[in-house]
């Protein structure tokens, strides 16, 4: 199973955007408080339309909430300072990953990367600009780790409304 845990979100807009990503992947979510948000905001709610009860979201009281209860989870840490690419990592399909992603104006905190360098990775990009969004962020590293496993219980192919495919 894919887990995307965000840690600290305070844009309402993109965990929304995000928890759609979620819902058309099957992935579950975990949101770690504080946000800086209220879950009932209507940006929240409109980003996500629809896909809320398509859902498994747990909250935690802060990253040491977290961190006790997924002590012996694989968790890959996604930040801009790490020194893998996401690319380069082989997902082990036989057992839960969580992607976690920090804040978007401060990231995870330096000494949980610290801790944890094998397992820090990055997507990457031009050394001259901050960083990508983080919905976007979340969807192609989910979509990395959804194509190495094949895409489990998602549909492989396409069909057109109006016409046929030749």
């Amino acid at each position: 199973m894919l887990h995307i845990v965000l840690c600290e979100p305070q844009i309402p807009q993109n965990t929304g955007n995000i928890s759609r990503t979620c819902a058309v992947t099957g992935a579950v979510l975990h949101l770690i408080r504080p946000y800086g948000f209220h879950i009932t905001d209507k940006n929240l709610k409109r980003a996500g339309l629809d896909y809320w009860d398509k859902l498994t979201i747990y909250e935690y009281d802060g990253l040491a909430d977290f961190c006790a209860r997924h002590a012996a989870d694989r968790i890959y840490y996604l930040t801009t300072k790490a020194r893998q690419s996401y690319a380069d990592v082989d997902y082990p399909a036989d057992e839960d990953v969580y992607l976690m992603f920090g804040r978007e104006d401060a990231g995870l905190p330096e000494e949980l990367l610290a801790a944890h360098p094998e397992t820090a990775i990055r997507i990457p990009m031009r050394p001259t600009l901050r960083s990508l969004n983080l919905s976007n962020s979340v969807a192609i590293a989910a979509y990395e780790v959804l194509r190495q496993w094949g895409f489990p219980d998602m549909t492989a192919e396409g069909h057109l409304t109006k016409y046929e495919w030749e």
